[in-house]
């Protein structure tokens, strides 16, 4: 058994959020490598991302974010199962992270299911989930969504946005 020390367990829960159990158990099964116990944290946000999907989102906030030149803004509506998660600093900063995507990379779409069909569009580029995140290019939109709903414990949805640009139609 590989012995665990505290500071690599702090270090991995400074990167990932994690309480300080999941960052030991994760870890032990990675045999101490922080960079692998990442890797086994995000699987099991996924894992808990898919449990929670069917869960009704009725709570949550609407973000707004005008850029700082004020000629585009955006509203996006971000759901989640309680109230007590919608006022945590990880929801909120997802939330303002995700108004800021929008903002940055014009979605049409939240989701690939919103799409109609035959119009050419890559999800990638037109589907907010779908998008590379801007802060982090290697990560999708989706699996920050999932780390957040890993990290929270519940279901979280992106309902609904809203763009607008000075001149735009």
């Amino acid at each position: 058994m590989v012995q665990i020390s505290a500071t690599a367990v702090k270090e991995l829960r400074d990167q990932s959020g994690a309480g300080v159990m999941e960052c030991r158990r994760a870890l032990e099964q990675a045999g101490g490598d922080v960079a692998r116990a990442l890797t086994v944290l995000r699987e099991q946000g996924l894992l808990k991302a898919e449990k929670r999907a069917g869960r009704e989102t009725f709570q949550g906030l609407v973000e707004s974010y005008i850029h700082s030149n004020g000629r585009v803004g955006v509203l996006v509506e971000v759901n989640c199962e309680s109230d007590f998660v919608a006022r945590t600093d990880d929801f909120k900063t997802l939330a303002h992270d995700l108004a800021m995507q929008i903002a940055a990379m014009k979605p049409k779409y939240v989701s690939a299911e919103e799409m109609t069909g035959g119009n050419g569009e890559s999800p990638e580029e037109v589907c907010l989930l779908d998008q590379p995140f801007i802060k982090d290019p290697g990560k999708a939109v989706r699996e920050l969504v999932n780390e957040v709903i890993g990290k929270t414990g519940e279901n979280i949805r992106v309902r609904r946005f809203a763009r607008y640009e000075l001149g735009a139609e």
